[in-house]
């Protein structure tokens, strides 16, 4: 069968196994970590949040990987690094931010250092003397999101507490500060946050915060005042001392209040609402008068003791105060003059005229008009003698104060009622018109003649001398021990011119010595001396021509 194939050259199917990859368990284990690594770098990266810088003067107590921020004492992030800045004059602190505290990087948002502070307003960070020095935060109220900060240089003393914030103007700072405690009805509701001086220089404004809530008590109508250590005044009405507490002592104060004058719709005063911050409590809570009249003083005195503020009187009441106290020069008798500006409220004068002197139509003096007012006050002053007279308002102090009353006899003066500011008549001071006195007396013992009445004196003195020596020796001669009753009056006698005796020698340094008395007095004693002498001599006389009368006495004389 020459047809069919041959079987030695037929292909023949060859079978052939696979080799299989075999994986040796030990690759699993650095599997299975770069696994986990991926997944711990994958997860770092989501939970991380943001890298902030923050400009810092210097580095005190900051160190990279130990530091961290907390938001109220929860850590919300870590200081990665401390560098100088370019210039080298400041130091920045880069920080890692947790994820979950990313949204609080706003524009707004504070950094400080927080370490140990002593103040008279607390201690605070005491925390810190074992944990170390941490950066505080404050969240802020943008929404606008921001890497670069500048640390504050102190932690501000408000952070999160629910109040309102509000500004005191006020002429000088004072014993003010950072801290200050703020005092309502003597109660701590708040403190002093801080303090700039105002734009046109002329004044500081002083920032505060009133805790909830306190802070609702704050109106349109409050009224603050400096109650910073001890306030003490002297004036015309005295002494006053005034403080609020040890610690408005030691550390100052600043306290507030409505006045009892306030109306009673007043509404809470919005947040930022400035106030005027007075001087003390006195002043604050004065009710303010409607209307102010000025009127000028001329006095013929000195006006020592008359400060700025010094109230003015009617009849004992105050119805207004000083205002300015200068000199005036009058060109016409080239004479200068005390001239006193003060403010009258018109209101209060009204209110102490007696109902007799009040307007017959019973208004105000705030509700008449000018003509009226002149004339009441033409017939108050040209009628009824009304005058201003400085008086002292305090011994210890010696300040001044202006009183106005009635003097009936005080003589007539013009007034140009047309004037403004109008001049009102004066008449002069209590101390003045004593010295006045006192200056007459004097010049009266000036003028008289001294010199001639001492003269006198000495002579009538040497020659009262001789009549007391004359009658000694006289009766020394006498022989009188027999006789009881003239032993008796020669021994009176005797003790009588020893004193007169010792008067003579002490006459001369008691009669005209720095402290005699006064020239008067003197002319009495002369004269009871000179009668003193002329007896005696009488007396001497008569014993040496009668020398028995000291036996038998004078003889009565026949009618």
């Amino acid at each position: 069968m020459a047809d069919e194939p041959d079987s030695s050259v037929l292909p023949h199917a060859v079978v052939t196994r696979k080799k299989r990859l075999r994986i040796s368990i030990i690759w699993i284990i650095p599997v299975l970590a770069a696994l986990v690594a991926i997944g711990i770098f994958i997860q770092r990266i989501r939970s991380e949040g943001p890298t902030v810088t923050i400009v810092m003067k210097d580095a005190t107590g900051i160190e990279a990987g130990k530091t961290f921020i907390r938001y109220k004492d929860v850590r919300i992030g870590l200081v990665s690094a401390v560098e100088l800045s370019e210039d080298y004059t400041k130091v920045l602190v880069k920080a890692k931010i947790a994820k979950h505290a990313a949204g609080l990087m706003v524009a707004d948002a504070k950094f400080w250092v927080v370490e140990p502070r002593i103040s008279l307003s607390g201690i605070s960070g005491l925390n810190t003397l074992l944990s170390g020095n941490y950066i505080g935060f404050q969240a802020g109220k943008s929404s606008d999101s921001q890497t670069l900060f500048f640390a504050l240089d102190e932690a501000p003393i408000i952070t999160d507490e629910p109040g309102r914030q509000f500004v005191l103007k006020t002429p000088t700072l004072g014993s003010l500060g950072v801290g200050t405690p703020i005092y309502y009805r003597r109660l701590n509701v708040g403190q002093v946050t801080g303090y700039t001086l105002a734009p046109d220089g002329q004044s500081v404004d002083v920032s505060i915060f009133v805790h909830a809530p306190y802070d609702k008590y704050v109106t349109t109508s409050t009224r603050f005042w400096n109650v910073s250590g001890v306030n003490i005044t002297l004036g015309a009405d005295g002494v006053n001392v005034r403080t609020e507490s040890i610690a408005a002592l030691l550390a100052g104060g600043v306290a507030f209040d409505v006045p009892e004058f306030a109306t009673g719709d007043s509404k809470p005063a919005p947040a930022k609402s400035e106030f005027t911050l007075y001087r003390y409590r006195a002043i604050a809570m004065k009710e303010p008068d409607p209307v102010e009249r000025r009127y000028v003083l001329y006095f013929n005195e000195s006006v020592r003791g008359l400060s700025i503020g010094a109230p003015v009187n009617l009849f004992g009441l105050q119805v207004g105060e000083v205002t300015d106290v200068g000199l005036a020069y009058d060109p016409k008798t080239t004479v200068f003059r005390p001239r006193v500006i003060i403010t009258f409220y018109p209101d209060r004068l009204v209110s102490a005229l007696p109902t007799g002197q009040r307007t017959r139509t019973g208004k105000s003096m705030a509700q008449m008009s000018p003509e009226e007012r002149i004339r009441l006050l033409r017939r108050i002053v040209e009628e009824q003698g009304l005058r201003a007279q400085l008086r002292t308002g305090s011994l210890i102090t010696g300040e001044l104060y202006v009183a106005f009353e009635y003097f009936p006899d005080a003589p007539k003066v013009k007034v140009d009622w047309s004037q403004d500011p109008l001049e009102l008549p004066v008449v002069p001071g209590s101390l003045a018109s004593i010295e006045a006195k006192l200056g007459s007396i004097l010049t009266k013992i000036d003028k008289m003649p001294l010199d001639a009445i001492g003269r006198d004196v000495r002579t009538a003195l040497a020659s009262l001398d001789q009549t007391l020596k004359d009658a000694n020796l006289l009766v020394n001669r006498v022989d009188t021990q027999w006789v009881p009753e003239g032993t008796k009056t020669l021994e009176e006698l005797r003790r009588a011119i020893a004193d007169a005796n010792q008067v003579v020698k002490n006459a001369d340094t008691t009669l005209f010595s720095k402290d005699s008395p006064a020239p008067q007095d003197l002319r009495d004693t002369l004269q009871e001396i000179t009668r003193a002498a002329r007896s005696i001599r009488v007396l001497v006389d008569y014993l040496e021509r009668h020398p028995d009368a000291l036996l038998r006495g004078k003889p009565t004389e026949k009618p």
